[in-house]
């Protein structure tokens, strides 16, 4: 992997606001300590509604994808700036320091990325048994516990990504974050629940599945 330069991601995100009106921002893989200051900058020369900020550090192979300059300005300078934050167990423990193993953890992980900034958080357990997601809002206020469905599955690339992308795009239709939480969490539940396996690593989820409505 080789990220591209900061200049290019802020010349790219420029164009694309003077062509398009933004409903929804999801901020995934970074790649670099200077991406992650270019898309702060931008953020911060152009306040975004529903910025959804999916802080990915590691590859589910365990490949860093982030270095450690990287989370530092990710969580100093882009975190703030983001709406909901999206971390799930092991990006929460990095980004807070705090041990993050069971479903007790993820209130005390919340409230620490909440005095780091965060403005609304969803912790997302689904390496926990049963798998839980932790919804924190409005700097810790308000919570709500959604407990999923365990699926045994090889073909789960992709399940982070997944969900912070589809809680986008379910603010950017309108809906309220509780809302938006279940209905991606759904949608991630499905597309594992229907997933075609292939090949001998871990596969990728169904993006593509639609149910019956």
């Amino acid at each position: 992997m080789e990220a591209v330069g900061g200049r290019l991601v802020s010349d790219t995100l420029q164009e694309l606001i003077a062509d398009f009106s933004i409903a929804a921002v999801k901020i995934g893989m970074l790649g670099s300590a200077e991406i992650a200051r270019a898309v702060a900058a931008f953020l911060e020369r152009h306040p975004m509604r529903n910025v959804v900020l999916d802080p990915v550090f590691k590859s589910s192979s365990g490949a860093e994808l982030l270095e450690g300059e990287g989370v530092e300005v990710l969580r100093d300078h882009l975190l703030p700036l983001a709406d909901v934050i999206t971390p799930n167990i092991d990006e929460a423990a990095a980004l807070t320091g705090l041990a993050v193993r069971k479903v007790e953890d993820l209130q005390a992980a919340a409230a620490r990325l909440h005095e780091l900034g965060a403005h609304n958080v969803v912790v997302t357990g689904g390496h926990l048994d049963p798998p839980v997601d932790l919804l924190s809002m409005d700097s810790g206020r308000e919570t709500k516990v959604f407990t999923q469905e365990k699926i045994i599955t090889n073909s789960t690339h992709g399940t982070g990504c997944a969900f912070a992308t589809a809680l986008a795009c379910n603010l950017a239709l309108g809906k309220n974050l509780i809302e938006a939480t279940g209905d991606a969490q759904e949608y991630v539940t499905l597309a594992l629940r229907n997933a075609i396996e292939m090949g001998s690593g871990n596969g990728p989820i169904n993006h593509l599945f639609r149910g019956s409505n």
